[in-house]
């Protein structure tokens, strides 16, 4: 059975704004895109898509230049939302969703509600891709998420530990996961 590989590229750096859409790299994020668009050129990509927002796509940009590939948007591929505005306290915010699966600030999605549609999404790309190498520009918080459909070990400790940018290959025959791997190696 031919395997397919699915690349959950992490948005580099991006300095905080409260417009998720157009919010864009950093220029420290900017320089690490360089350096994952050379460590990806090593890689086979058949397909890229990524989240609507702009630091997500400004990730994947390099990428697709140097396979000649489009990049598809998909909505589903964008980061939780957290809240229906900023919240206060950050990092208790999201203690509170990772503890309970089922709650969600006012306004926001729950780990069940923003896995489910990150979950929904690949499988909708896998099966439409399979036997390719595909190629996801997304957001921490979904990235794991989503990863932790298939294996609890991807929490809120394991999120915590992700660099911007970051790159995880998620090798699957049919619907099984075989294998994960980090690809993302900052080298200075």
């Amino acid at each position: 059975m031919k395997q397919t590989k699915v690349y959950l590229v992490r948005h580099a750096h991006s300095t905080y704004s409260p417009d998720e859409y157009g919010r864009e790299l950093s220029e420290a994020g900017r320089s690490d895109v360089k350096l994952l668009t050379q460590q990806m050129m090593e890689r086979h990509v058949d397909v890229i898509l990524s989240s609507p927002y702009k630091r997500a796509i400004q990730t994947v940009e390099g990428i697709a230049q140097h396979h000649n590939k489009e990049i598809q948007i998909m909505e589903a591929f964008k980061e939780r939302t957290l809240a229906g505005r900023p919240v206060e306290h950050f990092q208790e915010a999201i203690e509170a969703v990772w503890r309970d699966e089922t709650y969600a600030h006012p306004g926001g999605e729950s780990n069940h509600e923003a896995r489910l549609r990150g979950i929904d999404a690949l499988e909708e790309i896998r099966n439409a891709y399979q036997g390719q190498s595909i190629a996801i520009g997304t957001h921490g918080n979904l990235m794991v998420l989503m990863m932790s459909h298939f294996d609890q070990q991807y929490d809120v400790t394991f999120w915590r530990s992700l660099d911007m940018p970051d790159v995880y290959c998620l090798t699957f025959e049919g619907e099984t996961l075989v294998n994960v791997e980090r690809i993302w190696k900052r080298t200075n």
